[in-house]
């Protein structure tokens, strides 16, 4: 099963990091979905740290604990924006985990 979903490794990657993202923000935010939406889907900024590396991109690499906003310490403090009473910054905070979560699961399927 696993290997089959390594075929198709890419296509569920960015599937979630483009798409699931809507899903959550009708649920989580629904009279502002598309807004909070859009601000998920910016949360991909997130990857800039993957210009710090040599090589920018490896697909045989796992994003997370490499890459210094993919590291536990950063994971921890995009939970912390859950409990920060503003909306704006709560989207922000399930956009990263999210992607934070959808590298991960690039992480298993290596």
């Amino acid at each position: 099963m696993i290997e089959l979903l390594a075929q198709y490794q890419t296509y569920i990657h960015y599937s979630l990091h483009l798409i699931f993202p809507a899903f959550l923000a009708f649920v989580f935010f629904r009279e502002i979905w598309k807004k909070a939406w859009l601000v998920m889907i910016a949360t991909m900024l997130v990857d800039i740290d993957h210009l710090f590396a040599n090589p920018i991109f490896d697909p045989d690499r796992c994003s997370i604990g490499f890459h210094f906003l993919h590291t536990p310490y950063a994971i921890v403090i995009y939970a912390l924006f859950l409990f920060i009473p503003n909306k704006w910054i709560k989207v922000v905070g399930i956009g990263l985990l999210f992607h934070m979560l959808t590298d991960y699961i690039d992480c298993l399927l290596m």
